[in-house]
């Protein structure tokens, strides 16, 4: 059995949420609602306060753990990073009251800044050698200069709509963050067999992100332009049809490329185009 930490409120609990759907693993309903298991998969999901999973992965009471990067740099465990999940990105940055000027990072020096990640500021404004207090808060560190308690603040910004409605502004982003599988470092052989199985499940879903899959009908004589602009995975599938002269093709697009795809295949003489959601691609 293999024991995934998951934060237990938020944005990254619902992505991370559909996540684990998406690759098959529904949690049963019980009693104990900070420790649920799995059907029809060797996991257990525990639910923890989203700073606290880097340490309880380290130390084993969590096998695996899925973590917003800024907590995972900020308490510095020694949890291994296994990969990037590429959901619930944001950025962790310096902001200022919106009617400061600001001409560089000098500006803090002096200043009191507000945050909930003072390890991770600390060591930037040792970087930019810039000497400034901290006052270390826990949570709404947004409306601490409104109330006096500090200068500026440091903390994470998603859309800035936060910053906007506390008056301040953004002026120096620090590092981007985005969700982490982190594992404890001695897992027995029979766990890691289970995270390969996770991590296998993971890649298929993160695979099909962005795609589309495409069939076609397209002239005979038009098959080698089509498919310099439709390569697949490999290459495109192509199935004669009844018709002669024309053949079916089938491929996988990128979605940020469809309609510029689409235009030129039906200027090519494409017809009777079906686009189809991926799921899941396993390369």
């Amino acid at each position: 059995m293999l024991r995934i930490a998951v934060q237990s409120k938020g944005r990254l609990f619902e992505e991370t949420m559909m996540l684990l759907e998406e690759a098959g693993i529904k949690l049963n309903k019980g009693k104990r609602t900070l420790l649920l298991s799995a059907k029809g998969f060797p996991v257990e999901v525990l639910f923890l306060r989203d700073d606290d999973i880097p340490q309880s992965v380290a130390n084993g009471v969590a096998d695996i753990g899925i973590v917003g990067e800024n907590e995972y740099i900020e308490k510095g465990a020694e949890a291994l990073l296994i990969k990037r999940l590429g959901f619930s990105k944001c950025r962790l940055s310096l902001a200022i009251p919106k009617d400061e000027e600001y001409k560089g990072i000098e500006w803090f020096n002096g200043k009191t800044i507000a945050t909930s990640y003072p390890e991770i500021l600390k060591d930037y404004l040792r970087q930019k050698q810039v000497k400034a207090e901290l006052h270390v808060i826990s949570g709404s560190v947004e409306i601490a200069p409104g109330i006096g308690l500090a200068d500026a603040i440091f903390d994470i910004v998603s859309s800035g709509s936060t910053l906007v409605s506390n008056q301040l502004k953004e002026v120096d982003v620090v590092m981007q963050s985005e969700a982490l599988l982190i594992a404890n470092s001695e897992l027995t052989d029979s766990k890691k067999e289970i995270l390969d199985e996770l991590i296998f499940r993971f890649e298929a879903i993160q695979t099909a992100e962005g795609k589309k899959y495409v069939l076609l009908n397209a002239p005979q004589n038009k098959l080698k332009e089509i498919i310099e602009i439709l390569p697949g995975m490999k290459s495109p599938t192509v199935t004669p049809l009844a018709e002669e002269g024309w053949v079916s093709i089938q491929s996988v697009i990128a979605e940020k490329h469809f309609w510029e795809i689409i235009g030129k295949l039906k200027a090519l003489g494409a017809e009777g185009i079906l686009v189809i959601p991926i799921e899941k691609m396993i390369l």
